[in-house]
């Protein structure tokens, strides 16, 4: 086992892919000299080249039909949008181009793109750059939509993107970047299908992804101190979504309180207790609860910021709800 923090994880992810496979390359806005607007691609210019780190134009739409293209011709690209608000503007290539080409083309047309996109609030970067769009993208198909929260997974979760024949887009977490934890030296590629129980427990549910994970698993400690077992179930991927994991959990906790940093409307959050609700009714003793961030542009001062966003002690108050 090895510290290493998120970034360091991230990068070591693109640095393999990149000396595993010549087909790999990395494209998008300041990725190469500067390092990436948030230096996970630090040092891989002069370690990879200017043909395989590629800075691009200030133009999402056309960096990301050029990777879309670039996948079309048998390369394997991974774009890097800036952060997650700019994706907006490429919202026409990813859903009309990269998630229907497949379908329209009768099966003749993968695109095995990897586009990553730093996402999520909790570092001050005003309303306009604390988005968390996640629930957006996994509404449509064509596409597979992951959100790693723990190291491994940060380290992991490209080499298996990479291999998959349909787009795969990586939600990185801002502000997970800095954070610090152990990682394994053999760490490697992980599943991208199924769900994960990170802590097990017999009282409540408590399904989280991303950016509401560590408030989660936060929440679950106290709790504990309480006298309440709370299981903490990682989507990871959500689209397609792993239903069977949280049902099995639901059906021993027999309760569940859902974690979401984005807003509650039309949110992840609500399509996970509408799921639960369709396949699972009878066996939960309580009300779901969510916990979800406030229908607010995020503000920028840290304590609106924070006030914004669901914390532990919001999820320890909805968990005791649950469980009351």
């Amino acid at each position: 086992m090895s510290t290493t923090t998120y970034r360091e994880a991230f990068r070591a992810g693109l640095r393999e892919a990149l000396a595993v496979d010549d087909r790999v390359f990395l494209m998008g806005e300041d990725v190469g000299r500067y390092g990436g607007c948030f230096a996970v691609s630090q040092g891989l210019l002069e370690e990879f080249g200017e043909q395989r780190i590629r800075d691009t134009p200030l133009s999402e739409s056309a960096f990301v039909g050029a990777g879309i293209g670039a996948a079309l011709g048998g390369m394997r690209p991974i774009v890097e949008i800036m952060t997650v608000n700019f994706s907006l503007l490429a919202l026409d290539q990813i859903l009309n181009n990269a998630a229907t080409l497949l379908h329209m083309s009768g099966g003749q047309l993968g695109v095995p793109v990897v586009i990553r996109i730093p996402t999520g609030p909790g570092r001050q970067l005003a309303a306009q750059h604390s988005h968390t769009l996640e629930g957006w993208y996994a509404h449509i198909p064509g596409l597979r939509v992951v959100a790693p929260a723990t190291l491994a997974d940060a380290r992991g979760m490209l080499a298996t993107a990479l291999i998959d024949p349909d787009p795969v887009l990586i939600f990185e977490q801002i502000a997970l970047y800095g954070a610090s934890g152990e990682l394994a030296d053999d760490a490697g590629p992980v599943d991208l299908d199924h769900a994960v129980v990170r802590r097990p427990g017999s009282d409540v549910t408590l399904v989280a992804y991303g950016g509401s994970l560590a408030p989660a698993l936060a929440a679950a400690e106290e709790l504990a101190v309480d006298g309440v077992s709370a299981e903490v179930v990682d989507l990871r991927t959500l689209r397609p979504l792993d239903t069977e994991t949280v049902l099995e959990s639901v059906r021993r906790t027999h309760r569940l309180v859902v974690v979401d940093n984005g807003w509650r409307s039309g949110s992840l959050s609500a399509e996970i207790a509408a799921r639960v609700a369709e396949h699972a009714l009878y066996e939960l003793d309580a009300p779901v609860e969510r916990v979800c961030a406030v229908e607010v542009p995020i503000p920028y001062p840290r304590h609106l910021e924070e006030a914004a966003l669901p914390g532990p002690a919001d999820v320890m108050a909805a968990a005791r709800r649950a469980v009351g």
